[in-house]
């Protein structure tokens, strides 16, 4: 019987990946696909040599030669940043009614990032911008259960029953609410103060979820995403995010988990106070 070698195995073809254009240079962090789809049609865009205005052309992110304004695409360095957005001020990059948005507090930063899910107007707190989409897709997907914790002032009173009710879930006009970690801070002679986390991410959520309560609120501060509280941090304020911090946020959440305990048992309140952010 006569020695075979054995057959080498042969190596699986290269999968090449293939994006839209400006999807590409939102997933490199220099800037929005909206601005990319302008910079592309504008013509300031080569493929291989050769201008391309369409946004939607399908390039190999490793082949393919993309330039801009001459020079070669390069993704820029992720950057992650702490923002204690205040009230007044929109969660987006131009308002047509010229009202204040969070890129004025963020004149000083000469990289482009964009909000990690959305504060709104009257709401203010702690914000993430990014330019690391994977890293936003994290916390912002709702299958990764990434906790966001509250602290919430009442127009009313709110028994214990009431505060069960938002434990269980609610139902909202989109549907059932996940269970909440909530916590009675304190009350007043007419006002409730409540810490609720919850690991959801819809539209007015909280408020919402008070106002099916007969009740409303007066007053919503976010004071952590997962583990990352305010802590220190001033109002109108940003700091860049500790590669520490970036890797535990990471880690937070888990596809399919269940409710998660509340930020304020997994770490010490903040000097100053988140205790005292939502007063009378």
């Amino acid at each position: 019987m006569k020695y075979r070698k054995p057959e080498k195995k042969r190596k699986p073809p290269q999968q090449h990946v293939l994006k839209t254009l400006d999807r590409i240079f939102s997933k490199a962090g220099i800037c929005s696909r909206t601005e990319a789809r302008e910079w592309i049609v504008r013509g300031r865009v080569k493929v291989n040599g050769k201008t391309q205005r369409d946004p939607e052309h399908w390039v190999d992110v490793d082949q393919d030669a993309i330039v801009l304004d001459g020079r070669p695409l390069r993704a820029e360095k992720k950057i992650h940043i702490l923002l204690y957005k205040p009230k007044g001020y929109l969660t987006t990059y131009k308002d047509p009614e010229g009202r204040p948005t969070v890129y004025d507090l963020l004149q000083k930063l000469d990289q482009w990032v964009f909000p990690v899910g959305r504060l709104d107007q009257d709401t203010s707190g702690l914000l993430i911008l990014t330019n690391d989409t994977d890293f936003a897709e994290h916390i912002t997907n709702p299958d990764y259960h990434v906790a966001k914790t509250y602290l919430v002032k009442t127009s009313t009173l709110l028994s214990d029953e009431q505060l069960e009710m938002l434990r269980q879930g609610l139902e909202l006009k989109d549907g059932p609410t996940r269970p909440a970690k909530v916590r009675r801070m304190r009350d007043s002679e007419s006002r409730s103060f409540i810490e609720i986390t919850i690991t959801e991410g819809r539209n007015r959520q909280v408020r919402r979820m008070v106002e099916a309560l007969d009740s409303k609120v007066l007053k919503l501060v976010r004071v952590a995403i997962g583990p990352i509280r305010i802590e220190r941090l001033q109002i109108g304020k940003w700091r860049h995010m500790t590669q520490d911090e970036v890797r535990v946020l990471r880690r937070s959440g888990r596809k399919g988990a269940g409710p998660v305990e509340s930020a304020a048992k997994r770490a010490p309140a903040a000097e100053g106070g988140d205790s005292g952010a939502v007063s009378e």
